[in-house]
């Protein structure tokens, strides 16, 4: 059940990429939303292809071989790997902070205009906010 749903995802990868290229060859005056579209179709497209055909070829080699079956089962449950995930994703949004705001900083210095920027003030905010919100629940619960 699992490779065929990871099967009809590549599928349906496939056919959004095909529309996409098919919506760039038959609109011939794109407006508004059809301009982006057609790329969206593609993008969407190359991920799902991409999620389902490598989930596919994941179980059928985790199939094939039960060691690394298992194996993979201890390396996901090990608490050092799911420490150094952790602190690894910790640095990126760290990271993450800086270029948003320098990003942010940029927009407003080339006058690009508010209906742009406040949106992403906005998810700024509020990422910034999730994470005030989680340390001081984490920080309660030691």
């Amino acid at each position: 059940m699992k490779k065929t749903k990871n099967l009809l995802i590549a599928l349906s990868g496939v056919v959004l990429i095909l529309v996409g290229f098919y919506l760039i060859k038959a609109i011939s005056d794109p407006q508004n939303i059809m301009k982006t579209l057609p790329y969206l179709c593609i993008g969407l497209g190359c991920g799902l292809f991409g999620y389902g055909f490598g989930e596919y070829i994941s179980k059928k080699a985790i199939e094939s071989d039960p060691k690394l079956a298992k194996q993979i089962e201890i390396d996901t449950k090990d608490e050092r790997n799911i420490m150094i995930g952790n602190m690894a994703k910790a640095k990126g949004f760290d990271m993450m902070l800086y270029v948003y705001s320098a990003l942010l900083l940029t927009f407003a210095l080339m006058g690009v205009s508010f209906t742009v920027i406040i949106p992403m003030v906005i998810a700024y905010l509020f990422v910034v906010g999730y994470s005030i919100y989680h340390r001081t629940k984490i920080e309660k619960s030691f």
